[in-house]
């Protein structure tokens, strides 16, 4: 994603210092962001984090690396990072998931590549937010997005082809995390809040939308307040497993790091099959 195709109502950034801020405590972990630009450098530096990677798809970045000073920046695929596994203490994204062709095979990109936890701010696919898109009071796709980075950028890896809106739900989260690491227990921890809807340049030239929104808004705070899941704004956690204390019961963990079945767990739960079987 590009690094200047970014921005945010105030709402959204604190949430991002919020939820960045609380789980990853320590200021000297190494950390690699994303699908980043300036607002996470700006997040992340008002933080007082120190070892920090932003990385982009945006070729405009080569020879202006200093736009993210203090902190250095790499050219990187999120659904194809270069890094070893557990290079970085946390991995992070934030609103940049929904940028790429595979928002999941990015998600275990970052997964892999998180020695401690990957951390992400999306969108979730709440039955309100189905209601806005049913209704075109959000967008499904962020032609927006383009239009802005010069008609050449900011769709869909970062290309002039404007991307699909991915939302999230955390059983989805889960299923993907299982199904890649399916040898261990994971702890997935969540966080929600608004960001409330209010009249942009944008929402203006949508007219009456724009003007519904707005006068939305006050009561969605108490319906936020009500029903926490449906609010817009989604953040979780997933914490890398330790071993062998997080290993699945059938699964035992050989003195090289290698895994495989526990067959005395086995044996102690089957009847052992037929020669025929």
């Amino acid at each position: 994603m590009s690094s200047r195709s970014k921005t945010c109502p105030r709402q959204r950034l604190s949430f991002y210092e919020h939820v960045v801020a609380s789980w990853i405590p320590d200021r000297d972990a190494s950390i690699l962001v994303v699908g980043g630009g300036k607002n996470d450098r700006d997040v992340l530096a008002g933080l007082s984090f120190r070892k920090v990677v932003i990385s982009n798809l945006d070729e405009r970045m080569v020879g202006n690396e200093d736009e993210f000073a203090p902190f250095q920046w790499a050219y990187q695929n999120a659904e194809n990072l270069s890094y070893k596994a557990g290079e970085f203490d946390y991995v992070v994204v934030h609103a940049a998931l929904h940028h790429c062709a595979s928002p999941h095979r990015a998600l275990l990109e970052m997964y892999r590549v998180a020695r401690r936890a990957a951390i992400v701010i999306e969108s979730r696919d709440s039955r309100l937010m189905s209601l806005l898109v049913k209704f075109r009071f959000t967008d499904v796709y962020e032609p927006t997005a383009v239009y802005y980075n010069d008609c050449k950028f900011g769709g869909v890896n970062n290309t002039d082809i404007p991307n699909f809106v991915y939302r999230w739900t955390e059983h989805e989260i889960e299923k993907t995390i299982a199904s890649y690491a399916p040898h261990a227990k994971h702890r997935i921890h969540y966080r929600y809040a608004s960001d409330i809807p209010h009249l942009t340049s944008v929402q203006k030239k949508r007219g009456l939308r724009g003007m519904v929104l707005a006068v939305a808004a006050p009561a969605y705070k108490l319906f936020a307040w009500l029903f926490p899941k449906q609010q817009n704004l989604f953040a979780w956690k997933i914490e890398k497993p330790t071993l062998p204390e997080d290993l699945m019961d059938w699964i035992s963990l050989a003195s090289d790091g290698s895994m495989k079945f526990n067959k005395a767990w086995g044996d102690q739960r089957y009847v052992a099959k037929p020669p025929d079987w």
